[in-house]
Formats: structure tokens, C-alpha cells, sequence
């Protein structure tokens, strides 16, 4: 017999958050001695991620907005649009990034695994970017990334 477990959501001021490159993220489960992570993420206008692999696959589900996602498949470079209610799958190892080209800012749920939410949670900043990352910002990220088996390819 399966069991169905329940998991209260927190509100905003309850939730950890974090500042990665601009973007707000929210741990909102973490599930002990799994790699099961589910952050939410909220992407300024003309934010992005740069494109980047690590060996664990990711789940993302756009919840407002619209996110561009960048991804290298077996067949190419691919650009992929994703709306309110769209899951995109990123593979383990597949170079991706993404960007949010439109006016309004993008929230989406992301699945992720231990090492991606020790990342964010070690290297991000609880306090909001005043401005665009600066070179130096990104090196370290870039350098950080690294020790958590994310290997950033462009910033």
C-alpha cells in the first residue's frame, strides 16, 4: 500500500532565499537523505543563467511568465519557450542556460539535486543585487561552481 505524504508549503517570509547572479531563489523542500530539492526562482527582466552542466538532470515548471531555455541536445542547440504550465527536462550533462527576455519577471519551480542546492546556499547572498554581477562576481561563481561538479561553459 502506498502512503501519500503532505508537505505545507511556506509563505515567502518563511522560505530560505537566496540571491544567485540576480535571481531570487527559494528553497521550498529539501527532502533528508535523498538529492530531491525543489527551489522556486524568480528571474528579473533580462536576467539569465550562463550555460552550464553538472551531472545531475533538473525539472523545471514555469509557474508565471516566460522563460527562454538554451539546451544542447544529441541534435544540436535548441531554444525552447516555456509558459505558465510547461515542465522543460534538463538531462544529466546537458550544457544549458536560460533567459528571461520579456517585461515582466519569470517564476518557476526547479527540481534539483543536493549539490545544485548546496551551490545556491553556500554561494548565493541573502540580500538583493544592487546592480548587474560584475566580472569579478562571476570568476568567483564561475571558480565556487566547480567544487560542486557545476562546470560553467559561458557567463
Amino acid at each position: 500500500m502506498m502512503s501519500n505524504s503532505f508537505v505545507k508549503m511556506h509563505t515567502s517570509d518563511e522560505a530560505k532565499r537566496f540571491f544567485v547572479l540576480g535571481d531570487r531563489v527559494e528553497r521550498r523542500l529539501r527532502i533528508s537523505g535523498t538529492w530531491l530539492n525543489l527551489f522556486d526562482v524568480t528571474v528579473p527582466s533580462g536576467s539569465r543563467t550562463p550555460k552550464h552542466a553538472h551531472a545531475s538532470p533538473e525539472v523545471f515548471r514555469i509557474i508565471e511568465g516566460k522563460l527562454t531555455i538554451w539546451r544542447l541536445g544529441d541534435s544540436g542547440p535548441e531554444e525552447i519557450e516555456a509558459s505558465v504550465g510547461d515542465i522543460v527536462t534538463i538531462p544529466p550533462f546537458m550544457v544549458h542556460g536560460y533567459s528571461n527576455r520579456g517585461t515582466i519577471p519569470v517564476v518557476f519551480s526547479a527540481v534539483v539535486d543536493r549539490d545544485m542546492a548546496e551551490f545556491i546556499e553556500a554561494e548565493g547572498t541573502t540580500e538583493p543585487p544592487k546592480a548587474s554581477p560584475s566580472t569579478e562576481t562571476i570568476a568567483r561563481m564561475t571558480a565556487a561552481a566547480n567544487a560542486y561538479g557545476i562546470t560553467i561553459l559561458a557567463a
